[in-house]
């Protein structure tokens, strides 16, 4: 599986990439998704402004190698990160958080009672249709729960069902369905799945949009 070179990779500090369909060639940012001593001062910032939102059983959906699985963990919330990749579900139990292997849109434990979920590193776009991924999303959480999801700086991106493919130095995995997504995009899906934007984080140059069940008590979004 390709992801687990990624991962095995990024574990060693060896870069890896991502390429579309039309050979358009990203390196992927590995280190940060692997936190610890990998991750630059800003991301770490980035982060704790990511999860400070996260007061109680929190599922972290695509959580990679866990760093913020971790960093909730210690910090005495309730979590549990969610991955396809074997080696991604190792790291993360090996440095002290619990993650399960896998898919995000099959049967997830404790459906519907969830407090928070995550969607960090741009995961909205998992499987390339964002509208589908938050109706799956609002199925997880509690009536009074929230979502958490990284978007692009750009606010209008709305690139669904992209082809693209993850490269290493001498691997190349199969093409998978990706989507990019604006805050401008996201409040529009998030209306479709019964959730709505209460406010959006700015840090280090990442955005994140908090979402809330949409129910006729819930205020509009914060400035």
């Amino acid at each position: 599986m390709i992801a687990d070179d990624v991962y095995r990779r990024g574990r060693a500090g060896l870069p890896s990439w991502i390429t579309d369909y039309d050979g358009r060639r990203t390196e992927l940012p590995i280190a940060r998704w692997m936190g610890g001593t990998h991750s630059t001062i800003e991301d770490i910032r980035a982060d704790e402004a990511s999860i400070a939102f996260c007061t109680g059983p929190t599922l972290d959906l695509g959580c990679g190698p866990g760093r913020l699985t971790e960093a909730l963990t210690r910090a005495g919330v309730p979590a549990l990160g969610v991955d396809t990749s074997s080696v991604a579900v190792e790291i993360t139990n090996q440095r002290g958080g619990f993650a399960v292997e896998q898919d995000i849109f099959s049967a997830l434990p404790r459906a519907g009672h969830w407090s928070h979920v995550l969607l960090a590193d741009g995961n909205i776009g998992i499987g390339g249709d964002p509208a589908a991924l938050l109706a799956t999303v609002r199925a997880l959480l509690h009536q009074s729960g929230t979502a958490i999801v990284e978007v692009e700086s750009t606010p209008d991106v709305d690139d669904r069902n992209r082809m693209v493919r993850w490269e290493t130095g001498d691997s190349v995995g199969e093409w998978f369905t990706w989507a990019s997504v604006g805050v401008s995009s996201l409040r529009a899906l998030a209306v479709t799945a019964g959730l709505r934007a209460r406010r959006t984080i700015e840090s280090n140059g990442r955005v994140f949009v908090e979402l809330a069940v949409h129910s006729i008590d819930r205020g509009a979004e914060h400035p």
